[in-house]
């Protein structure tokens, strides 16, 4: 037992304590998940990343965004440090902001099939215009799929003051 975990339970995580390895370009792969000893109960988890890159797929130009993950887990939490690296990976990936939170967001739920999961991509201006897309996802015939329609209802009705981020 370590720190309050099996050998077993942490069978699937393997990217702490080595050494780091950085990917060039998108990098799924390195997403690493691992049991939810409370799946009875419903609470959020939220990972704030606020030195996201990516490059615009026509110019080349860097993007910089914080991107907001928040999920409700079922069985599965993502391990800190793989997320860590896949979001890095995306530093030298093209796709525009739109695609990028979609991606994260589809990435996440293959790797977890959270009960709720929303990724928020707050994008910093380029040519004078921020972009900041929003994507969510219920698990089907729960009720979090209804919580997921809503929130994208209601997503941003009081919008932040936004000065140049």
């Amino acid at each position: 037992m370590t720190n309050g975990r099996s050998k077993e339970e942490l069978a699937g995580v393997s990217l702490l304590g080595h050494k780091t390895a950085y990917k060039s370009d998108y990098a799924p792969e390195v997403l690493e998940n691992f049991p939810n000893k409370h799946p009875g109960n419903d609470y959020f988890v939220k990972f704030n990343c606020p030195e996201f890159t990516s490059l615009c797929p026509m110019t080349g130009q860097p993007d910089f965004a914080t991107i907001y993950i928040s999920y409700v887990p079922d069985e599965r939490l993502v391990e800190s440090k793989s997320l860590k690296l896949y979001l890095f990976s995306f530093r030298n990936h093209g796709d525009f902001h739109e695609d990028c939170v979609n991606i994260i967001m589809k990435d996440l739920i293959k790797l977890l099939d959270p009960k709720y999961i929303e990724v928020w991509g707050k994008f910093l201006p380029r040519g004078g215009l921020s972009i900041d897309p929003y994507a969510n996802h219920g698990k089907p015939g729960t009720e979090w799929e209804a919580v997921a329609k809503k929130r994208l209802f209601m997503h941003d009705m009081y919008p932040e003051n936004i000065n140049n981020r």
